[in-house]
């Protein structure tokens, strides 16, 4: 936002060295900050719905900050030359900074670190995201240097009319359509999240036709393990994830493998980076794996059942022609439904290997 603000500044300045930067800069951002109420109602994901509203909110409580400093000020001392300042204007720049500027090394710490310090950089911000870049940053590291270099880099031949393709990072959909105002379809590093409660993992493991289920009511020892999961205590974390390149957050997957065993001595064989390992094949036996794995799906299961629309539904309004941010909006969630279904795909596969197995052994 600082830099959101120095940037209204510099566009409301007569004659600012940056204008035509400025002046090329989108006048709207298709991030859901600007979507309308229905749309952000499309989105149908919970932890997005959340983010845009902190944000909005942010926008609302910061623009009466910004007036309550700017009506006490003298006409020549106005930063913004005397322009207005709301909400709709310090999204713009929040947006203009949120899709644009990169994180540059800033001064050096005592400790031989350096600071973030986010910047605009015109003609590099032309550059495309993808995961499979063809292009690299590179920056030089004397941050006092007042004509430091800061360099796209060819890391292939490229050919005339081809976009310059940066790696903006590996995020989630949640990051892309909140920051940059796009999502990206198969995105390898897209997951949903969910809150680990136990009536809630007492629900999937009986619809799995696990019995005994201790989610609940853990026993002692397995709870000390839950602690240590930061899984319970005083302040855990209870958001997890599914999707992603780890399939299955490690917590979650070894929370599930402890509370599915009833031997404690065979679970307290391993060490937690096991437990949590999903490449780590069974280590507290088939029955056990089987069970969490099942109780994983009947997860999944629950969470494409809160969204009020099916993939098919949603491809249907896709061909109705709907605007940029109704697209967007559906777009989003049927990629959150897609990495829900490839995990219960992945592990539908695992369970019957594992069962083929077994079988195989008897």
């Amino acid at each position: 936002m600082k830099l959101g603000l120095k940037l209204l500044q510099e566009r409301a300045k007569v004659g600012s060295f940056w204008w035509p930067y400025i002046s090329n800069l989108p006048e709207t951002y298709t991030v859901p900050i600007f979507f309308s109420g229905e749309d952000i109602k499309n989105l149908q994901y919970a932890p997005l719905l959340y983010q845009v509203n902190k944000r909005c909110r942010f926008l609302l409580e910061f623009e009466q900050e910004v007036k309550n400093v700017l009506k006490n000020l003298k006409p020549s001392e106005h930063p913004f030359g005397g322009q207005d300042v709301d909400a709709s204007s310090l999204g713009w720049a929040m947006s203009a900074v949120s899709s644009r500027a990169f994180r540059l090394y800033g001064k050096k710490l005592p400790n031989g670190t350096h600071s973030d310090i986010p910047m605009m950089l015109p003609l590099i911000d032309m550059c495309n995201h993808s995961f499979n870049p063809n292009a690299r940053i590179l920056q030089e590291q004397d941050a006092g240097n007042p004509k430091m270099l800061i360099k796209v880099v060819a890391e292939r031949e490229i050919k005339q009319s081809d976009p310059l393709l940066l790696n903006y990072g590996c995020l989630s959909n949640d990051f892309f359509l909140l920051d940059y105002g796009f999502v990206i379809p198969s995105n390898p590093y897209d997951h949903i999240e969910l809150k680990y409660d136990g009536a809630l993992m007492d629900a999937a493991s009986m619809a799995a036709g696990v019995s005994s289920p201790n989610f609940s009511s853990p026993a002692p020892w397995q709870q000390e393990i839950l602690f240590q999961l930061n899984l319970d205590g005083e302040v855990p974390n209870l958001k997890v994830t599914i999707g992603g390149p780890e399939l299955v957050e490690g917590r979650l997957l070894a929370a599930l493998r402890v509370l599915l065993s009833n031997d404690r001595e065979m679970v307290q064989r391993y060490d937690l980076s096991v437990l949590k390992s999903l490449s780590a094949e069974g280590p507290l036996g088939v029955a056990n794996e089987v069970a969490a794995f099942r109780t994983i799906i009947a997860l999944c299961v629950i969470a494409v059942g809160h969204f009020p629309t099916k993939i098919m539904d949603d491809e249907s309004l896709l061909k109705q022609g709907v605007s940029v941010s109704t697209e967007l909006a559906i777009q989003f969630r049927m990629q959150k439904k897609s990495v829900i279904i490839d995990v219960m795909r992945d592990l539908t596969k695992r369970v019957k290997l594992l069962l083929s197995k077994e079988t195989t052994t008897a």
